[in-house]
């Protein structure tokens, strides 16, 4: 499609996709009516459609685990083996099959009943975490299996994240799409306040292995929805094969103007931002002398930072527009990574310090991502919106592995305070190319006729 074609106008195909058949939940959505992406409605208005307050409680609850999982995961590491680069092996075995699967994962959410790709993949997430537990309990676990059931599950990921993406805009008006979206992050940041707070104290408590069972567990809300979910069929195959609907799809990706600044979006982002993730179990036990809650603490300061700047997401799109939220974000992730980067010691000041820098973080990182997710969901057209969304997923898993690769190796030669502001720095460059490419809609449309 011509790059001046603006994205706004074509969210939603009327059609028969639009209409749910849920019982009880009383959401059928309608064409889209032009609304803007900077809707002033309640925030929590999704939650008034009954299968979006169920799904959204159940991803509460497997958020939950997920961030259980981390903790466990990136802790365990630091005893097996606890060289920099092998710790960030973690996030880059969870995030590797999303580099690769995530676009033709989204042919196959585009084309195949998207309630049974979930039932599946939730099935196959909880196999892979209980064996992952067992192993853990057995005394029998090694970084290798550690990495490789930890890819396993990520395997599992790229289909669950990939298709509910997709369906987040059938489950809501396309007016509430932006908010329905915005409701998603704070469900993954209320699981990141509480989680890893709750994953250090099962660590401590009672070992690993139990943070790996509650996981798995956790599949269980999310496959109870889903089974409780009754709607007709709508994906297709549209007449195209395999091969051409992946082609169809790349092509809508690469000629679209604002998805295409988005998926620049997220590298300039994530490839220095991903230190703070792939180092943080680093910098909780070697930097500031913590132990497995302490680094929970970490993660849950992150998390509470999220949850805070999502209430004043929408009015920062209204004040500020896109293009310099998005800027002003990666400055103040910049801002809390050098601060994270001074506090070494094991006082009270130094942890109050880098308590206060990860909220900082928190917010930032939420603020951003979640204004990059929802601009690619109001851009793309409804029959190739898994496509299009498993670009930016695989865009996004591949500046989180290259990132954790990168800053990795420079903490091996550098340490850990040097590399922290050797990517704040970074983070400040590319906040100030991220203007080169805008998201904007109403940057995007200025040449654009009525």
């Amino acid at each position: 499609m011509p790059d001046s074609e603006p994205p706004l106008n074509r969210t939603e195909d009327p059609g028969p996709d639009r209409d749910l058949s849920i019982a009880g939940s009383g959401a059928v959505n309608s064409p889209d009516d032009g609304s803007s992406l900077y809707d002033d409605g309640a925030a929590w208005a999704p939650l008034r459609q009954p299968i979006f307050r169920a799904f959204w409680i159940a991803s509460l609850i497997s958020n939950l685990g997920t961030w259980i999982h981390e903790v466990g995961a990136g802790w365990l590491m630091t005893s097996l083996d606890p060289d920099p680069q092998t710790v960030s092996a973690v996030r880059i075995a969870m995030s590797g099959p999303m580099i690769f699967l995530a676009i033709p994962a989204g042919v196959i959410a585009d084309r195949i009943d998207r309630r049974q790709l979930l039932i599946v993949t939730q099935l196959m997430m909880f196999s892979f975490a209980s064996l992952l537990a067992l192993l853990t309990w057995q005394q029998v676990i090694t970084s290798w299996s550690l990495l490789g059931l930890t890819f396993a599950i990520g395997l599992g990921l790229v289909m669950h994240v990939l298709t509910w993406q997709a369906t987040i805009p059938i489950l809501v008006p396309p007016k509430q799409i932006a908010r329905a979206i915005a409701l998603g992050s704070i469900s993954f940041n209320l699981a990141r306040a509480a989680g890893p707070a709750l994953g250090g104290v099962l660590i401590a408590t009672a070992g690993v292995w139990v943070a790996f069972a509650v996981n798995a567990l956790s599949f269980a809300g999310v496959l109870i929805v889903l089974l409780f979910w009754k709607r007709e069929k709508t994906e297709s195959s549209g007449g195209l094969s395999y091969h051409a609907a992946l082609k169809e799809g790349f092509l809508y990706v690469m000629q679209e103007r604002t998805m295409r600044n988005v998926l620049v979006g997220v590298l300039l982002f994530l490839l220095p931002a991903t230190a703070l993730w792939s180092l943080l179990p680093l910098v909780a036990r070697q930097q500031l002398y913590w132990g497995a809650e302490g680094y929970g603490l970490l993660v849950t300061s992150i998390g509470v930072g999220a949850v805070v700047a999502a209430r004043v997401l929408h009015a920062l799109h209204r004040r500020l527009l896109m293009d310099r939220t998005l800027a002003a974000s990666m400055v103040c992730f910049a801002i809390g990574l050098f601060i994270l980067g001074h506090s070494e010691g094991d006082t009270w000041m130094h942890d109050a310090i880098a308590l206060f820098a990860c909220f900082i973080m928190g917010a930032a990182w939420m603020i951003c991502l979640t204004t990059l997710n929802a601009t690619a969901q109001m851009t793309l057209a409804n029959h190739i919106r898994a496509r299009g969304m498993g670009a930016y997923l695989t865009t996004m898993a591949l500046a989180m592995a290259l990132g954790s690769l990168i800053w990795g190796q420079v903490a091996s030669q550098l340490g850990l305070a040097w590399t922290q502001w050797i990517a704040a720095a970074t983070l400040l460059f590319t906040a100030l190319a991220s203007f080169l490419f805008p998201v904007d809609q109403h940057a995007s449309s200025e040449t654009t006729p009525d």
